[in-house]
């Protein structure tokens, strides 16, 4: 692998993931335009990924959501190359890892990217603190260092005093802390997430969303993160990519994907989603009218509808919107009640989704 200047944390070029004898002959000719049940029909094999291409900045938490089925998955271990991909290119952090030898690839999988699953993959008979230190140890890294190292991140992730327990004398969303603490430990470039909270209970599942928003907002890992779950990706993710057999349906941002959804499908995904906890400013604000633009309030464009509403209520006359510092729109309180007002029936559940707008 070499290095290079770069400006993306990992970039993804034509991914292809077919499973099956003669996979490799597929992509290129009019049978890699068969849908997922045709193709299988036609040749015997999957269509597990299917042209998959997208960026992820430096720092940015990156969902990649779709139900059972949908390859997402298998996408992330492609990304590692824990599953050999059929065509296309992965770029980290600068680093070709497609084209990269078996010692490459596990000098990245120690040092550079580290990886949290749903099932916690603890080491039963080692302690907190050990575990925490597991991989800092397969680098050969002194006693003492990796266990400072390690005590430092069972501090972080809130587990200071059970450092010599073991795992079975924990609950399951101290488990999965333990598995943050590791992945942390190796100071990675990238950390991804494999659906790592859907087996946990609800309460549990929101305390782990929170802790990894907090994480990031202290370490400031660039994070991939997998789910099936639309609210915990809205919750979670700068940006959100939504896959369905094995494509890209649609990528943008938590606003984006509520206000402009690509298609049906992604419609109702979010059909239950309180809009005025996820929509920006942006999205609700109309053009002036005439002498509105020279004095009064004036908001963000990027502020959230629900932490904007009292405000606007409050204001006599409508608020100036700007993007930085370009006038861009104005909005009132028939504007913001008539987003408030058709989320009315929105379940009660879902309420509190969106990154942006804060913790649940």
């Amino acid at each position: 692998m070499t290095s290079s200047a770069h400006e993306t944390a990992l970039a993804v070029e034509s991914l292809w993931k077919i499973f099956g004898n003669g996979a490799d002959k597929i992509v290129g000719t009019p049978d890699a335009d068969l849908s997922r049940k045709d193709l299988q029909a036609k040749t015997g094999c999957v269509m597990a990924v299917k042209d998959v291409s997208f960026e992820v900045s430096p720092g940015e938490v990156f969902v990649v959501m779709g139900l059972s089925g949908s390859g997402k998955s298998t996408l992330i271990r492609l990304l590692t190359r824990l599953i050999e991909p059929t065509a296309g290119r992965v770029v980290m952090n600068g680093e070709e890892i497609t084209g990269a030898s078996d010692d490459q690839l596990r000098e990245l999988r120690r040092r550079h990217v580290s990886m949290v699953f749903q099932h916690f993959g603890l080491l039963p008979h080692r302690k907190v603190i050990d575990n925490v230190a597991f991989g800092l140890e397969v680098r050969g890294e002194p006693k003492a260092g990796r266990r400072n190292r390690a005590q430092e991140m069972v501090d972080l992730v809130g587990l200071t005093g059970y450092e010599n327990n073991f795992p079975d004398q924990l609950s399951g969303g101290m488990q999965q802390r333990v598995g943050l603490a590791r992945a942390l430990a190796a100071d990675p470039e990238v950390l991804m997430f494999d659906e790592p909270f859907s087996a946990l209970d609800p309460l549990i599942r929101r305390d782990m969303q929170n802790e990894v928003i907090r994480l990031h907002e202290e370490v400031g890992k660039t994070m991939v993160f997998i789910t099936h779950d639309l609210q915990e990706a809205l919750k979670l993710g700068d940006r959100i990519l939504i896959m369905r057999d094995g494509e890209i349906v649609q990528i943008g941002s938590p606003d984006q994907v509520v206000g402009a959804p690509a298609d049906d499908y992604v419609r109702d995904f979010c059909s239950e989603v309180p809009k005025s906890h996820v929509l920006t400013l942006k999205w609700v604000m109309r053009p002036p009218k005439p002498g509105e633009a020279e004095a009064g309030p004036a908001m963000q464009s990027d502020r959230i509808v629900r932490d904007a509403a009292r405000e606007v209520l409050a204001t006599r006359g409508p608020v100036r919107v700007f993007d930085k510092d370009a006038f861009v729109g104005m909005v009132d309180d028939e504007d913001i009640l008539r987003v408030v007002v058709a989320e009315e029936k929105a379940k009660p559940e879902v309420a509190g989704t969106s990154k942006a707008a804060g913790a649940v």
